[in-house]
């Protein structure tokens, strides 16, 4: 992604439409408009590589931003919220530190550290909290499996180790090239298509929350089938209807045999992985990169992960908003806005940029994979992070419609109720964008491909 004079360029080929901007100390709308171009800049790359010659593509800023939060809007009923009651940034006694606690261990864990119990409240938990050095409860609550991040300007993130590691990180890491000549998207019953570039590639999902999702959505809405993996009893009662859209989504517990041996099976017939492990976690199931290429030569493997593949943070598990805190733009907001606390960005933009650049990186894969060579990537968060901070804050300009108009929204029968997804905001003349499945929720299908 280039940067211009503090602000987002996307790539050529692309023409930006409207002006709308959200607010924020960095250039966060031209963060999105960039980042789904890139993604839709490879999709017409792919379908000129099946025969299509796509003229100017086109991206909305208004709806690029609104795809950077949330899609979906149910009609009659509502989304469960999207935090827990303790999630959120606490002032500790040498500054502000977040807690993320929307999974139950995460929960657990933070409360344990803390001395509290089970039923706490945010009161509780504050005044707790209080009495803590930023950093020492950041790495206990680490060390217990938690979820945390103190706040860091964006000088002492560059100063870090891991801050350090992670700026000498390219944005998208790309591995050796191998070859696997085997006649890769001949074997499919769904051929692909101009219209449909992606059209019976298979894609594995092992991603949970936002970035990986939105990178494997992508995918679905270009053709591609894709199987979400989720082990037993995992929820994301607030993400299930934004980001179930366009796949088949089934349950493996990866810890027994039998869910190893199907998720065998599934590697078996996929095109493209997708996972969002953190650095040692394939390895201990026996799935290593390594291995992998050697199993599957021809499977295209795309990972991304929180903090950076390299550093002394590498393994830590991390979410979008404690990458805010950890890499500065939290403090970047507070400052540039005047506030009294950490000021995050409107949107979890880390999360859905990296997405689409997955999905860009994943796309361009794919095309190299037709002509027999294959190339797997590595992204980050804290490593998009670096790019969003090289822009300025944005300018003043209207924000996005809060309520788009009717002819903006697309129907869509999910398995909680009817509701309305925002219309795509990226056109490539002669390709359809659709997707073909609602957002039918998590364990919906069997672990197979269809």
């Amino acid at each position: 992604m280039d940067v211009k004079y503090g602000k987002f360029l996307p790539p050529p080929g692309v023409q930006m439409t409207g002006t709308a901007t959200l607010p924020s100390a960095f250039d966060v709308t031209g963060l999105a408009v960039s980042a789904i171009a890139e993604a839709t800049a490879a999709v017409a790359r792919l379908a000129r590589h099946h025969g299509a010659s796509p003229s100017t593509i086109t991206v909305d800023r208004g709806r690029a931003s609104l795809w950077f939060g949330m899609s979906f809007q149910p009609d009659g009923w509502e989304l469960p919220p999207a935090w827990d009651a303790v999630a959120g940034d606490y002032s500790c006694a040498d500054g502000w530190i977040r807690l993320h606690t929307n999974a139950p261990h995460h929960r657990a864990a933070a409360l344990k550290v803390l001395g509290l119990e089970a039923g706490a409240n945010r009161e509780t938990v504050a005044s707790a909290v209080a009495h803590w050095n930023g950093e020492e409860l950041e790495t206990a609550m680490v060390s217990a499996g938690g979820c945390a991040a103190e706040m860091r300007s964006p000088a002492q993130w560059l100063a870090h180790p891991q801050g350090r590691a992670v700026a000498a990180e390219p944005l998208v890491a790309w591995g050796s090239e191998r070859f696997a000549d085997d006649g890769a998207g001949r074997r499919h019953s769904r051929p692909a298509t101009a219209a449909r570039p992606l059209e019976g590639v298979r894609v594995l999902d092992l991603t949970r929350v936002i970035a990986g999702p939105v990178a494997t959505r992508f995918l679905a809405m270009y053709g591609a089938e894709v199987l979400r993996i989720d082990p037993p009893g995992w929820q994301e009662p607030a993400l299930e209807a934004e980001l179930t859209a366009g796949k088949r989504c089934a349950r493996l517990d990866l810890k027994t045999s039998g869910g190893l041996a199907a998720l065998h099976e599934l590697l078996d017939g996929a095109d493209v992985f997708i996972h969002g492990y953190r650095p040692d976690a394939l390895d201990r199931l026996g799935l290593s990169e390594s291995w992998l290429a050697e199993r599957h030569p021809g499977l295209v493997n795309i990972a991304l992960d929180a903090y950076g593949w390299s550093g002394p943070w590498a393994r830590r598990r991390g979410f979008d908003s404690l990458v805010q805190m950890s890499c500065g733009i939290a403090h970047a907001g507070m400052v540039h806005f005047g506030s009294a606390a950490p000021h995050p960005l409107p949107v979890q933009a880390l999360d859905h940029a990296t997405g689409y650049l997955c999905a860009a990186a994943a796309v361009d894969a794919w095309r190299g994979r037709l002509d027999g060579a294959v190339r797997n990537a590595r992204l980050s968060l804290a490593r998009t992070a670096l790019e969003l901070m090289r822009t300025a804050p944005s300018e003043p300009g209207a924000p996005p419609p809060s309520s788009p108009g009717p002819a903006e929204l697309v129907p869509e029968a999910t398995a909680w109720g009817p509701g309305h997804r925002l219309a795509w905001p990226a056109a490539i003349p002669g390709v359809v964008a659709r997707l073909d499945v609602p957002a039918l929720g998590f364990g919906s299908a069997p672990a197979v491909w269809a």
